[in-house]
């Protein structure tokens, strides 16, 4: 039999791994990002294109997993932002345009900034709470991300 206690502590643990998840994938894009910024300055139009691609697929996938019911102005900005920062990945592989691939990586750069935030409020507040406690914090529920 499950208790409500039972439910909270995985409910926790499940939204610390959500940030986490987030926070790697904020990761990945960024570093894709700045390989396809190599890409064009070597002139690799190929490999620009496959690691801008791979970027496109991690912002489109945050993009997708948003939660527009339960996270409110959050979502709808972080929405905004990703879709600014789709349209600077698109302007950056037509145009082979160095500008719109800095733009894009300080929009995800800021937006991962905060996700790493989160994860680090995480990490203190459990050490701070024996794992034993029913009382444990759960930052970023509610940040208008679906698993």
């Amino acid at each position: 039999m499950t208790t409500q206690y039972d439910a909270y502590r995985k409910t926790t643990i499940d939204t610390s791994n959500n940030v986490r998840i987030v926070s790697l994938l904020f990761d990945g894009a960024i570093n894709f990002l700045k390989v396809a910024r190599t890409k064009m300055e070597q002139h690799d139009i190929a490999g620009k294109g496959v690691y801008l691609g791979k970027t496109t697929a991690i912002v489109s996938e945050l993009l997708k997993a948003l939660n527009m019911e339960e996270g409110g102005e959050i979502a709808e900005n972080l929405q905004r932002l990703y879709d600014f920062v789709l349209d600077r990945l698109l302007q950056a592989n037509l145009k082979n345009d160095l500008q719109s691939l800095y733009e894009a990586e300080r929009v995800l750069d800021d937006i991962r900034c905060g996700w790493k935030d989160m994860e680090r409020n995480q990490i203190a507040a459990a050490a701070a709470c024996p794992a034993s406690s029913p009382v444990r914090a759960s930052h970023g529920a509610g940040m208008g991300v679906q698993a």
